[in-house]
């Protein structure tokens, strides 16, 4: 069965054996095999109170990984720990081999790390074309000089950008829009516009910060159907939300938080019948589906 929304077309892959072959992520988006993401022995603090505590964990390339918790588990501190946005107060963060650790942000950028928010962060005065071409600034090498005098060279690059930027709105259901102005743009769209441009950076692990939040059932089902794509070409997602049909959909693996702490973790049906997540996190909207059942 299938449905489409906004030019993408979701499909039940258990049904649907075209699937794997329908759902290629475009050639420049996707990325080899290699060490993946490892923490270490990972803190935060902020004025005595522990955020997040003593995490260790790796992630695969190549897989969804998501973050679940409550709010106030430490998720999004988690997020900009792993994005460079926050200093650890002790740990270690290797990404692909390489100890990222106190570094700022552009240079967990430039290693491979892309995010979207939780609260859209969209210029809302340009056209979603636009949009997705700022985020490839830092893949575009045309400095001071070329910009000044118009050089063939800035004009291959804009044209090459260009043309990344509309592969990428197309891959996301979105080419139809592509010159709509994003202030236009219904909230589904615009979430799928966000992880476009994040996309336009060539992360290799892509963190997606409650992508569904807001979204109705159809809505969410694109962004499931999105991630798996990402998936399958590579990318590794790493996946902070609270819609537990969708992360027991998509994830291959999941992470389980309570107060900063690691409180489980495994795949999704470990986690589904782990006693401890029950209680804490599952139980309380589990008890009224089974009632309903």
């Amino acid at each position: 069965m299938a449905h489409s929304q906004a030019g993408l077309t979701v499909s039940d892959p258990a049904s649907d054996s075209t699937m794997a072959s329908a759902c290629t992520v475009p050639a420049d988006a996707t990325h080899g095999t290699d060490d993946g993401l490892h923490v270490q022995g990972l803190s935060k603090e902020f004025g005595g109170i522990h955020a997040v505590q003593d995490l260790s964990f790796s992630l695969r390339e190549g897989m969804v990984h998501s973050i679940i918790g409550p709010n106030g588990a430490g998720k999004t501190t988690l997020l900009n720990l792993l994005t460079g946005v926050y200093l650890p107060s002790t740990g270690r963060i290797h990404i692909r081999g390489r100890d990222l650790t106190g570094l700022p942000a552009h240079a967990f950028a430039a290693a491979g790390i892309g995010r979207t928010f939780q609260n859209l962060q969209i210029f809302f005065n340009m056209t979603a074309l636009e949009n997705v071409m700022t985020g490839r600034h830092l893949r575009e090498r045309c400095g001071l000089l070329p910009t000044l005098l118009r050089t063939p060279q800035l004009r291959r690059a804009e044209r090459d950008c260009r043309e990344h930027a509309l592969r990428l709105l197309k891959f996301v259901g979105l080419g139809a829009q592509a010159e709509s102005s994003a202030d236009a743009m219904p909230y589904g769209a615009l979430k799928r516009l966000e992880i476009a441009r994040a996309l336009a950076g060539e992360p290799k692990i892509l963190l997606l910060d409650e992508p569904a939040a807001g979204l109705n059932p159809t809505e969410s089902a694109d962004v499931a159907v999105l991630i798996r794509r990402l998936a399958e070409g590579g990318t590794t997602v790493v996946l902070v939300e609270h819609n537990m049909r969708l992360v027991m959909g998509v994830s291959d693996h999941i992470l389980v938080l309570d107060y900063g702490r690691r409180l489980a973790e495994g795949t999704a049906e470990q986690v589904r019948n782990d006693p401890r997540v029950i209680e804490a996190y599952l139980g309380a909207a589990a008890q009224p589906e089974q009632a309903h059942a």
